[in-house]
């Protein structure tokens, strides 16, 4: 499904998706070509701008969420705030917001009004979680890519994101969030042993 499909994570949860970069992180080395930056959260390893700098291009719009206007400052007029559960479009394909929040921690609350990002592109359906627990609006939606943190501490552990994966049933997933700050690449293996074996599994490192 995903031969035609430029889709990386270079580290951690740094996403790319086409011309389209998700918390862009560590990307050295990557081609000055976002079409569009889209940032979950405003914690370090989410809003680098140091990373935002190796990948931006003068055509580049960033999303983001109202609390990161002070640390994207410079960019202000390549920025659109978004908060959860809102729907735009760009180009021609559909965005929705989704509440990214942690259920039995505290590190990402709920009322931080953090997100993570449902896109449509070319008909197909992409998911990518933001940091997060298994949240109700997760085990109700639907994809056919997700991408999914499994390194724990911060977010849900590998065999909760493989249990959410087997709710969603999505026809390829993509584990994140892992091997560079938190989590190991053994995370990504009890991820893999976990899920359904209806669904793909990309291991990126």
């Amino acid at each position: 499904m995903s031969d035609h499909i430029n889709i990386n994570v270079n580290a951690h949860s740094s996403i790319q998706i086409d011309n389209l970069f998700f918390d862009p992180y560590l990307t050295k080395g990557l081609d000055k070509k976002a079409k569009y930056i889209f940032l979950t959260h405003p914690h370090y390893d989410h809003l680098s701008i140091e990373d935002i700098d190796n990948v931006i291009t003068p055509e580049t719009i960033i999303i983001a969420t109202e609390d990161a206007k002070e640390k994207l400052a410079k960019y202000s007029n390549k920025v659109i705030y978004v908060a959860p559960n809102q729907k735009i479009s760009l180009d021609g394909f559909e965005i929705e917001t989704i509440p990214a929040y942690n259920i039995n921690k505290n590190f990402h609350k709920k009322e931080y009004g953090w997100v993570g990002y449902k896109i449509i592109k070319d008909g197909i359906s992409y998911i990518i979680t933001g940091d997060c627990d298994a949240t109700p609006e997760l085990e109700n939606a639907e994809c056919d890519i997700l991408f999914v943190p499994v390194g724990g501490t911060y977010t849900m552990t590998a065999v909760e994101a493989g249990n959410l994966t087997n709710k969603i049933m999505p026809k390829l997933v993509i584990p994140t969030h892992y091997g560079s700050i938190v989590g190991t690449s053994e995370d990504a293996k009890v991820f893999l042993d976990t899920i359904s074996e209806n669904i793909i599994c990309k291991i990126f490192f």
